[in-house]
């Protein structure tokens, strides 16, 4: 006689919170700031730790990190990596851990701290969340995309396959430190792409900030954030203010849409907004096009949708790509003109949001909806609307042509 089949099952239920933080402060390598020595939970160090230095911060920097942490006595081991979206990948990743390994990190009291941009960010990181099935890390975002963009992310992530962030892990450090005088040295076309992502922000939910970046942004990147010099007056006279109102915003905005929906469990994200068609196109351009400058021309590009759709009046399509000229981000690119291109883009999109498209949309200047009926019609016509605008800047009061965004 042979017995029925028998079946237990056990569940196990935990919550853990999680809370990280965003301090911003000024001269973070003067030796009287000893914000890079505190780790998270409160004291000093217990062990070695290991600083990850971006190759060009290391070669603008590397001498004053070195003198602060021995002018301090303190136990740390650097590595310089590469930074650039190329650099985004395993080998990489696998070099942090190697080091980490090297040195004997602790488990928690020797947090590594990584100082450079959002590809150093996003490598220390995972390597971090893989070390030890994870330890916790203090990054230093030395660019304006970092800054405003990876230092609220949970996320980190790197480049597999072809495609953008294809591998990576939800472990957001439990600090991080925001210093606007790295800005000082970082080239123009870098704030440009920082701004992309500002401007993304500014779209989705905070019109005064687009109004910002319209009349200030182009001040913003030529004094490179700085606070402008004692006798100066005019737009670079009020720079120092306006600067910290532009980046406080952009991260407070990112943050207020990040909290309630850190893990991702709700697909329809508003900060997708500009992730929608670019990460197949930044991919296939690299180096050609940076993050920010992609995210731009996505954002362009769904507001041509949306002007298409008459969610969004003609005008404010206009006002959008005038004010990416202002910035000095270019509107399009050949690749998004590209029908099939983008048509693959959105397909792996879909993917990623679990079969819909769940694409945001603006219905204004600072607000948007989502939208998930979107057909290959409607991309054709938006990538022929992205080739007219290839052909240069236009005067702001000129129409952008666009199917049926003509009202």
């Amino acid at each position: 006689m042979v017995s029925a089949p028998r079946s237990q099952t056990w569940q196990v239920r935990s919550q853990q919170a999680v809370s990280y933080e965003i301090v911003e402060t000024r001269g973070l390598l003067d030796p009287r700031n000893d914000a890079l020595l505190a780790v998270p939970g409160g004291g000093r160090a217990a062990g070695t730790r290991l600083v990850v230095l971006d190759h060009s911060i290391d070669a603008l920097y590397g001498t004053r990190i070195r003198n602060y942490f021995a002018h301090h006595d303190a136990a740390v081991e650097y590595l310089t990596i590469r930074g650039a979206e190329e650099n985004k990948n395993i080998e990489q990743v696998m070099q942090v851990a190697d080091k980490l390994n090297e040195i004997g990190t602790h488990r928690l009291s020797s947090p590594p701290l990584v100082i450079g941009g959002g590809v150093v960010a996003d490598v220390v990181g995972l390597a971090a969340s893989l070390y030890r099935r994870g330890i916790p890390y203090v990054r230093v975002p030395t660019t304006l995309l970092a800054q405003v963009d990876v230092s609220v992310a949970a996320k980190t992530g790197i480049n597999y396959g072809g495609y953008r962030n294809r591998l990576g892990s939800y472990s957001p450090p439990p600090r991080t430190l925001i210093d606007r005088e790295f800005l000082a040295t970082v080239p123009e076309r870098e704030l440009r792409n920082g701004m992309g992502e500002i401007f993304k922000m500014a779209l989705i939910k905070d019109r005064r900030l687009f109004e910002l970046l319209e009349t200030y942004g182009a001040a913003l990147i030529s004094s490179r954030f700085q606070d402008p010099a004692a006798g100066d007056d005019g737009v670079e006279g009020v720079a120092g203010e306006i600067a910290d109102e532009v980046i406080g915003r952009a991260i407070a905005g990112m943050a207020g849409e990040l909290e309630p929906n850190l893990w991702e469990k709700n697909l329809e994200r508003s900060v997708d907004y500009g992730h929608s068609f670019s990460p197949l196109v930044e991919m296939r351009a690299i180096p050609e096009l940076l993050h920010g400058e992609a995210v731009a021309m996505d954002c362009v590009f769904s507001a041509v949708i949306a002007a298409n759709r008459e969610l969004i009046r003609a005008e404010d399509l206009r006002r959008i790509v005038a004010a990416a000229r202002r910035l000095g981000l270019a509107p399009s690119h050949p690749l998004f003109c590209d029908t099939d291109l983008v048509l693959e883009a959105l397909e792996d999109t879909v993917r990623h949001r679990d079969g819909r498209q769940n694409l945001p949309m603006l219905t204004g200047i600072g607000e948007v909806c989502f939208l998930n009926d979107v057909t290959e019609v409607e991309i054709k016509q938006a990538c022929d609307a992205m080739a007219d605008l290839l052909d240069g800047p236009r005067d702001a009061a000129s129409p952008v042509s666009a199917a049926g965004a003509q009202r």
